[in-house]
């Protein structure tokens, strides 16, 4: 089982979210689980600058060579930033998911879906596989 960052909060759908707390603006990737689940990652498809999420929405996709996947926002607000070269280079999904894989960032409204700590989503994870 990869490493589960304890400073970020996730989602059941396997996003992971930081810099929420700060009430500004928020980043948010796939986790490593899903990353290694998904397999390759190939393409990624990312929200617009400027569009307007809320919690929950599907925003975006994640190819790889096994599958295709949604990539769901754990908070609303607005898209301030993509990580273009996440885009360039979807393989940073798999090999950097916490750090240079990135997916994007928002602007929060104080919108956010039921978000698991760490401890939680470790739970959540080892009874998948």
């Amino acid at each position: 089982m990869s490493n589960i960052p304890d400073d970020l909060s996730y989602t059941k759908e396997h996003e992971w979210i930081s810099g929420l707390e700060d009430g500004l603006v928020a980043t948010v990737g796939i986790t490593a689980f899903a990353a290694e689940a998904l397999g390759d990652v190939v393409y990624v498809q990312l929200p617009e600058v400027g569009s307007t999420v809320e919690a929950g929405d599907s925003i975006g996709e994640v190819e790889s060579t096994k599958s295709v996947s949604d990539i769901y926002t754990p908070v609303g607000g607005e898209v301030v930033e993509v990580n273009q070269t996440l885009v360039d280079d979807p393989s940073l999904a798999n090999s950097d998911p916490y750090g240079e894989g990135w997916m994007f960032k928002v602007r929060a409204d104080g919108d956010a879906a039921d978000l698991l700590s760490a401890e939680e989503y470790a739970a959540l994870t080892s009874g998948e596989s």
